[in-house]
């Protein structure tokens, strides 16, 4: 069935199409799985809900949050969502994806801190005293889609055949070298030093989206210690995570990770290689069990390309202006996301999974989440557009058990245009006061061709 936008009138509608589309969608009618605690190494977050990391872009010039920044994570921590992700924060200034992205580095570390202590405050305002959620804090270097400055500034892991020329790479443009990789271990694990310093309960080492270690996973036709075999393929983010549980005491390792990016081999990863539309998780599983061994106590299983393939990573009723349709009814994209997550569950059953692509479902994605949680496709189910729209989704879920259809996502990609646009992301329909003027200034600049 080709693309259609969301137009399902009950939960009955949503589960009969599924079905017709030989799509297997968990949906319980008893909330009552979202509201379980869970065990995070020596940890225990609150319940089963989480926000995602969903970049804002706002950060001030040297990296630090900044009011709107400060604003989102006091919605999302008044919510009431057991753990809260915090957004991709760069780990050197080259590695930022845009010059507003947030930037760990010892100068800005105590503005984290008190960032992080801020949202705990609102979070036991709100939500009572004893509320305490899991902080994570995504530490991130942007590789291919870097942007520090006001222009694109690459830094690829290897020669992509589509990539390359959707940024308009010639093909002699230099990939980084082994000995930059050796030292880029060097800055997370200082960041992760820091991540700890300022209290963050869990650091994501962002492995996902085509960003630098994600890249790295596919780099079949690199030269070198980093490229080629399995082995050295996956050799950046294995020894990093050995490296940071080795020198960073009290580090909790989580990973928000691509299994699979639906992009074409020799530079996919977790693809069939005959058939890009069909995953294959058999390297992707393995590196998950060496993972584990490593001391990863939390895997946020993901997907895609949000630059190249939108579709997989964040099924949409509409793309970014002049963006593609696809040839994919968006359930099949939702449902692709859960599976991914319950092989992930299956084969690794003592570790805790994060599976996401709830937010297209608006009203019924409670259901289809603590389905999901009750035949144990995953321990935590997470929110990231979603959450921009309705940032106590997971209050409303626990006290109410259901959503409110007026104030779900709607998946227009309004979020995504702004940072396309160069502007600070947020909600556009539902907090329009704050992001209606971004988004309109933005649009204005692009036709102007600003």
């Amino acid at each position: 069935m080709p693309h259609q936008p969301f137009h399902y009138r009950s939960a009955e509608d949503l589960v009969r199409e599924a079905a017709e589309l030989g799509l297997d969608l968990p949906f319980a009618e008893d909330p009552a799985p979202l509201a379980r605690p869970v065990a995070i190494g020596d940890c225990v977050a609150p319940n089963s809900l989480a926000v995602q990391p969903m970049e804002g872009c706002d950060g001030t010039p040297d990296g630090r949050p900044d009011t709107l920044t400060t604003r989102r994570y006091l919605r999302f921590a008044a919510g009431g969502a057991g753990l809260l992700w915090f957004e991709a924060t760069a780990i050197t200034p080259e590695a930022r994806a845009n010059p507003r992205q947030l930037l760990l580095v010892a100068e800005t570390a105590p503005a984290f801190a008190r960032l992080r202590e801020t949202a705990l405050s609102e979070a036991r305002r709100i939500n009572g005293r004893a509320f305490r959620p899991f902080t994570v804090i995504q530490l991130a270097h942007s590789g291919r889609y870097s942007r520090p400055v006001d222009r694109p500034a690459p830094i690829i892991a290897h020669h992509d055949g589509l990539l390359d020329q959707a940024l308009g790479l010639p093909p002699d443009y230099p990939l980084i070298g082994d000995d930059e990789l050796d030292r880029l271990q060097d800055r997370y694990v200082a960041a992760a030093r820091m991540a700890v310093a300022c209290g963050f309960d869990g650091l994501d080492i962002k492995s996902c989206h085509r960003y630098l270690i994600s890249e790295l996973l596919a780099a079949h036709t690199r030269p070198g210690k980093y490229g080629g075999s399995f082995e050295n393929r996956t050799r950046f983010l294995l020894e990093t995570v050995r490296r940071v549980r080795a020198e960073v005491p009290g580090a909790r390792i989580t990973l928000r990770l691509n299994v699979y990016d639906g992009h074409p081999y020799p530079w996919g990863w977790g693809v069939d290689r005959d058939d890009p539309g069909r995953p294959d998780l058999s390297e992707p599983l393995r590196l998950i069990g060496l993972l584990q061994e490593a001391g990863v106590a939390l895997i946020n299983v993901t997907a895609g390309n949000p630059y190249y393939t939108p579709h997989i990573n964040r099924p949409f009723d509409q793309n970014v202006l002049g963006g593609y349709t696809p040839e994919e009814h968006p359930l099949v994209g939702v449902a692709r996301l859960l599976d991914l997550a319950r092989q992930v569950k299956a084969a690794f059953p003592s570790l805790v999974v994060l599976g996401s692509g709830y937010s297209w479902l608006r009203q019924y994605a409670g259901q289809v989440a603590a389905g999901v949680l009750a035949q144990g496709w995953a321990d935590i189910v997470g929110w990231g557009r979603g959450a921009f729209a309705y940032p106590d989704l997971a209050r409303d879920l626990l006290q109410k058990g259901a959503l409110d259809p007026a104030r779900t996502c709607i998946a227009c990609s309004r979020c995504t245009q702004i940072m396309r646009d160069h502007g600070r992301a947020g909600c556009v329909p539902f907090d329009r006061e704050v992001y209606a003027p971004i988004f309109r200034a933005g649009r204005q600049a692009a036709r102007q061709g600003g």
